[in-house]
């Protein structure tokens, strides 16, 4: 099925007579995760007007979430019980378990017709088994990752894939829209998954891409800002470069938002899903070792645009004398 794009706070008349019938599914939205693409979404609905109710084993993240006006529930069920619709972020296999299935889990709390919108990015077969174990208590899954990183997430300049029942998607469109840019209507569920795999692998290779460009550059004598400005303006720019290059620049990678570690999950999982296939992906290969590097070399908790650092050492570039870049890396 054709990809269907809906950008946000552009519905359509349609879309709009939906809402006034009320078959639009609004109102109170659960969120289960509030780390970085979690903790943006409730940011943002919570700005869109929507009465949020929200959850994360992290008490430091409910603290902040109440700051924003929402609600905190004691745990996972808590919120099933309270909203139709639940978004949930979810960083391991091991998480959606327990999100999912635990003693407190959504499956205890969430009643028939409740509708879950899944924006996790883990294996394919996790989430199809997560759907079809839903399935059996009445709770319809919808497989929606996002495309974007963390400060794009703030910044409300992400796209959600979004796959499953195209009634229970088109219903749903005001809340993709409370929280993203645009979606995309990408056919049976699980296709949502399989083009963000393929975005991650994009994703993966065009900031290995922009690193190469800003140590040529540095090697090279240029004013870097001067090269960010054309480069971003020409043929050349991708958003990873547009995104991460600054951080490059500036050498400071602390304020993540993809920390290296993390990304090592992603990256797998793509490397598995084309192995399954037998698909040849030789540029996402090359790639990796360089993440495994910038891991080893204590960037694990820091951006993956840290890629960079392991390229200017390659090149010979001692930290102490780049002015850009003047933190002392910590070894773990």
């Amino acid at each position: 099925m054709k990809a269907k794009a809906v950008k946000a706070g552009g519905r359509s008349r349609a879309a709009s007579s939906r809402v006034a019938k009320g078959t639009t599914l609004t109102g109170g939205v659960g969120q289960i995760g509030l780390g970085i693409m979690g903790g943006a979404f409730a940011k943002h609905l919570r700005g869109a007007g929507f009465d949020v109710v929200g959850y994360d084993v992290d008490k430091g993240r409910c603290s902040e979430l109440v700051k924003m006006g929402a609600t905190v529930e004691s745990s996972v069920a808590s919120v099933a019980r309270r909203c139709r619709v639940i978004i949930t972020s979810l960083p391991s296999v091991a998480a959606m378990e327990d999100a999912f299935f635990a003693q407190q889990g959504l499956v205890h709390g969430a009643g028939k017709g409740a509708v879950i919108i899944e924006t996790s990015t883990l294996p394919l077969e996790v989430k199809l088994e997560v759907k079809e174990r839903c399935a059996a208590t009445g709770i319809t899954v919808l497989d929606c990752p996002i495309s974007g990183t963390g400060a794009q997430a703030a910044a409300k300049d992400i796209s959600v894939y979004a796959s499953g029942p195209q009634d229970i998607v088109t219903q749903c469109e005001p809340i993709f829209a409370g929280f993203a840019r645009s979606m995309h209507y990408c056919g049976e569920y699980g296709n949502g998954s399989k083009l963000k795999f393929i975005a991650n692998l994009l994703v993966t290779i065009h900031n290995l891409s922009a690193a190469e460009a800003i140590v040529l550059g540095r090697r090279s004598g240029l004013d870097l800002d001067l090269l960010y400005k054309v480069i971003r303006d020409g043929a050349g720019t991708s958003r990873m470069f547009e995104v991460r290059a600054p951080l490059m620049i500036a050498g400071d990678y602390s304020q993540a938002t993809m920390k290296v570690d993390v990304y090592q999950k992603d990256i797998d999982i793509i490397g598995a899903y084309a192995a399954g296939l037998h698909c040849p992906t030789p540029l996402f290969e090359a790639s990796k070792a360089f993440y495994s590097a910038a891991y080893a070399q204590g960037y694990g908790k820091e951006d993956t645009a840290s890629i960079c650092a392991v390229l200017e050492s390659m090149a010979g570039i001692p930290r102490k004398s780049n002015p850009h870049s003047p933190r002392k890396v910590t070894k773990k």
